[in-house]
């Protein structure tokens, strides 16, 4: 049985009718940049996130551009953030002349080791960002404790993350500034690129509207050197059309995390491989299902290719050794639990219109590889 990693198809197809009422509506009234669906969407995602504001953009790696520079982040300034996640994470920071400072992740949950930031704490820390990697939140009790305590603003990265929460708060609603990706493969994607921030803050939610339109305030008026990052309005209507779903597809991703679950410590797998942890007082909205695969995982791949079943490796060289951050001085060894998860981890199809026969045949084909 073919198993792709993920599968579109049946998604929009249900929604298809939706869709194109909703893009007739851009149509009809020439809404194709920002424009009254984005409005309309900004207002949803804001409840949605349990933000004041929510303020859409042209894409996820933008978002964190324009959250550090609400932050006036520059160069001369450090931002503390780890090196297991996507480019755009770092090259935010690099992009306006500050230096990634990078902390080591936690070794069961990958995300960042808030025990390990307060010692690359330095006069120059501007921000720390977090990335709540795969859908599940950062331990921001701890790390909020250590922004106070500095007084030092957190960009939450939720790329991943858009619906996840931690002691009953989503996302976003936390830090300074939560930065979000409409990418079509996140868990409320779209049909091309964009994204979102958030923020409970007056003064940031007034100065990320305009620094999304070249720094403009009043058109043609430019208080600052922003960016063009404005959503298109297709876009808007698309995600509005999806956002009512979002719940029910995140709720089908966590019910196929907790059968890969059972069927993989029923088979005895779980001695073979690392099953993801989910914290006790979060709610993870599995963006991506991630195994842990020690010494076997580019063989396990390759395996799984072969019966037609689709993988991805997040992410297969940490940021830290990058070619492009070379320039920084760090080395091999400097990070050991990001490159080790750089060695072994392996996501699995995790899609909400998974059916149980195919992870059966996802199983099944682990436990082959594995003799079981």
């Amino acid at each position: 049985m073919n198993v792709p990693l993920l599968d579109l198809k049946e998604q929009n197809a249900a929604l298809r009718p939706e869709i194109e009422a909703a893009l007739g509506r851009v149509l009809d009234t020439n809404g194709f940049i920002l424009g009254s669906e984005v409005a309309e969407l900004e207002c949803e995602l804001a409840g949605y996130c349990g933000a004041k504001y929510a303020i859409a953009c042209a894409s996820g790696s933008d978002a964190i551009v324009l959250a550090l520079m609400a932050l006036d982040v520059g160069p001369g300034d450090e931002v503390i953030t780890t090196p297991y996640s996507f480019f755009a994470t770092v090259s935010a920071i690099t992009r306006l002349g500050a230096t990634p400072v990078f902390v080591d992740i936690e070794p069961d949950t990958h995300n960042l080791d808030i025990a390990k930031i307060e010692e690359k704490i330095t006069p120059k820390t501007k921000a720390i960002e977090p990335v709540h990697l795969f859908g599940q939140c950062v331990d921001m009790d701890a790390l909020m404790a250590l922004s106070d305590a500095h007084g030092i603003a957190v960009v939450e990265d939720a790329a991943q993350a858009i619906g996840a929460e931690i002691n009953g708060v989503r996302a976003g609603a936390i830090g300074a500034i939560g930065c979000f990706s409409f990418y079509p493969s996140k868990n409320l994607g779209g049909m091309g690129d964009g994204g979102f921030l958030t923020t409970n803050d007056d003064a940031l939610a007034k100065k990320l509207l305009a620094l999304r339109v070249h720094g403009s305030e009043e058109r043609y008026y430019h208080k600052y050197v922003g960016l063009n990052s404005r959503l298109d309005g297709f876009q808007g209507a698309v995600l509005r059309v999806k956002l009512p779903h979002l719940e029910g597809w995140t709720e089908s991703r966590r019910a196929n995390s907790d059968r890969y679950r059972s069927m993989f410590i029923d088979r005895g797998l779980s001695e073979e491989i690392g099953l993801p942890v989910e914290r006790t007082n979060v709610r993870h909205i599995y963006n991506q299902y991630v195994i842990s695969v020690p010494n076997r995982r580019d063989k396990l791949r390759a395996f799984l290719t072969e019966k037609g079943i689709g993988t991805d490796i997040y992410y297969p060289v940490p940021l830290h050794l990058q070619e492009c951050f070379g320039y920084l001085g760090y080395k091999e060894g400097d990070m050991p639990v990001s490159e080790k998860a750089a060695r072994e981890t392996l996501a699995l199809p995790i899609f909400p219109e998974l059916k149980p026969e195919q992870q059966t045949a996802v199983v099944d084909a682990i436990a082959e590889f594995y003799g079981r």
